[in-house]
């Protein structure tokens, strides 16, 4: 399966990327942001990017367009229990 062009949207910015599915291109977009996170030292700066994080995007392909609801935890209190910053991505209606 070839790779498609597809447009993220969080309403604040635009990204153009490249993937498979649009499920797929927002774990990995989610994944990054999640990571800077995790790596940040800085607690103001942490704060800062916690704030920032998108709560609801929308995948745009070329003829479908998927919007998902992001819920984010700092500590999860679900599957992954004590994971830092976890989200759970559930498709729009």
């Amino acid at each position: 399966m070839a790779k498609r062009g597809f447009t993220i949207d969080t309403g604040s910015e635009k990204i153009d990327v490249e993937g498979h599915e649009h499920k797929n291109v927002a774990v990995k977009y989610l994944m990054k942001r999640r990571r800077s996170l995790l790596f940040t030292k800085d607690q103001g700066k942490v704060e800062k990017l916690w704030t920032g994080l998108p709560q609801h995007m929308a995948i745009i392909g070329k003829q479908v367009t998927k919007e998902y609801d992001v819920k984010w935890e700092k500590v999860s209190t679900g599957e992954f229990a004590g994971a830092k910053f976890t989200f759970t991505l559930e498709e729009a209606a």
